[in-house]
């Protein structure tokens, strides 16, 4: 494209359409003009074939644009090219008279080639996905954020909510709509990257709602594998507790849970030795305890989701697989791997068969798991909260702790802790109207 200053054509279209050109020079003939289009007013079909209608009749080339609509009221942003043999004034006018036809508001920005050649240049620069989830969207929310983002010199090109509207005041029984979402892209490289994951995490401890910075990747699209530890994951319940109370061992499984929590104890000791107090329980208890289980928040309709767009899922647990296959059952689980209790004559020995699911198991299950559905690591998720699942988060191409322990909310990387399980589905980038519309088409 050639330089072209300040200068502007001949006529000064602009001097008449109000944008602030008056007094320049003539326009060069070869030269093509590139105008920025801001666009607003009551939306309604039709505009849009209106007013790219007029584009066309004038051989109008567009270089970008933007449409979206907010409670009725459309926005429309069209970046256009007016070549040499195209009559600005004429395209202008004809712009105009459309605009005030249908109502709308038109505001026209010229703009300079070391502008638009400056915009282009920024295209390259890598691109990030930061999702805000909580129970209500406040202002407040989005002014912590985006200051971080604006002291880490990175800009903000979309906002979208994924989350339903809202009502516009609370339910009569006074509680509050139940999901919130908006996600930022976001563009340009922080300055320190570390430092921002950090201070986002402070906002969250500060602010009821979960932040999850992304890289907006070829594989954050191509997810295909959501791996889930099983207790207090899953589900709300420790199984070994509930075992334990039906076995009169309560407090001694609660005391060797203590000691391995303070690191006293490795996992695998720690799991023998309550695993012991279990001898003699009966496993006609088995079914009962399956049976009161609850799973957690927005678990079934996660799965759900996750199944009618093919995910692959899977239980990795350091739990029983007993329970785990019922959960299989119940909701329609691809994959179990979990610990197993031997049973001798109906009764439970007090003994795990096998080698013991730990923490580092977890991470290579999960990976043995991708490679059997031939899906790549990056393209695995993995949910969990306790330590015993970080190598397991750390494997997959995004771990999530949910509703996790201190220690594990720090270490890993993306965290749930204001919504339910479903809010996964909001770090995938689907918004809720597209869950309407897939329960509406299995329902046919």
């Amino acid at each position: 494209m050639k330089a072209r200053g300040s200068d502007r054509r001949q006529g000064n279209p602009y001097g008449a359409l109000g944008l602030q050109a008056q007094g320049r020079p003539r326009y060069p003939d070869d030269v093509q003009e590139i105008v920025l289009l801001h666009i607003t007013g009551e939306d309604r079909p039709g505009l849009t074939t209106a007013l790219t209608g007029v584009l066309a009749s004038h051989g109008i080339r567009i270089l970008d644009m933007n449409q979206t609509v907010i409670h009725r009221t459309m926005l429309m942003g069209m970046l256009v090219q007016i070549p040499p043999s195209s009559e600005s004034t004429a395209l202008l006018k004809d712009l105009l008279f459309t605009a005030h036809h249908m109502g709308l508001q038109l505001r026209m920005t010229p703009v300079e080639d070391h502008e638009y050649d400056a915009w282009v240049g920024r295209q390259g620069k890598p691109r990030f996905i930061l999702t805000l989830l909580a129970r209500q969207l406040m202002a407040e929310h989005i002014a912590a954020v985006s200051r971080l983002l604006a002291e880490q010199g990175m800009n903000i090109d979309v906002i979208t909510r994924l989350s339903g509207r809202p009502p516009h005041e609370d339910r009569a029984d006074g509680v509050s709509p139940q999901r919130a979402c908006v996600e930022f892209s976001v563009r340009g490289q922080p300055r320190d990257e570390a430092v921002l994951r950090e201070e986002l995490m402070a906002v969250t401890r500060r602010l009821p709602i979960d932040l999850s910075w992304q890289r907006d990747d070829v594989y954050r699209r191509t997810r295909r594998l959501v791996a889930f530890d099983m207790d207090s994951t899953l589900i709300q319940h420790e199984v070994i507790d509930e075992l334990a109370k039906e076995a009169g061992a309560g407090p001694e499984v609660a005391a060797i849970t203590e000691a391995a929590m303070r690191g006293e104890i490795a996992f695998d000791e720690s799991l023998r030795r309550r695993v012991a107090t279990l001898a003699g329980l009966s496993a006609s208890v088995l079914p009962a305890i399956a049976a009161r289980l609850t799973l957690s928040e927005g678990a079934e309709r996660l799965v759900a989701s996750l199944k009618s767009f093919g995910y692959k899922t899977a239980i990795i647990s350091g739990g029983f697989s007993y329970f785990g296959k019922d959960l299989q059952r119940r909701i329609g689980i691809d994959h179990v791997c979990a610990n197993e209790l031997e049973i001798v004559n109906g009764v439970l020995t007090g003994r795990v068969l096998g080698s013991i699911i730990n923490a580092q198991r977890k991470a290579e299950l999960l990976r043995e798991i991708a490679s059997k559905e031939g899906i790549a690591r990056e393209q695995t998720i993995a949910v969990g909260d306790g330590a015993n699942d970080l190598p397991m988060l750390g494997a997959a191409g995004l771990g999530i702790a949910f509703r996790a322990k201190p220690i594990v909310a720090q270490s890993a990387r993306h965290h749930i802790s204001q919504l339910g399980l479903d809010g996964i589905l909001y770090l995938l980038g689907v918004r809720d109207r597209e869950l309407i519309a897939t329960a509406a088409a299995i329902a046919q």
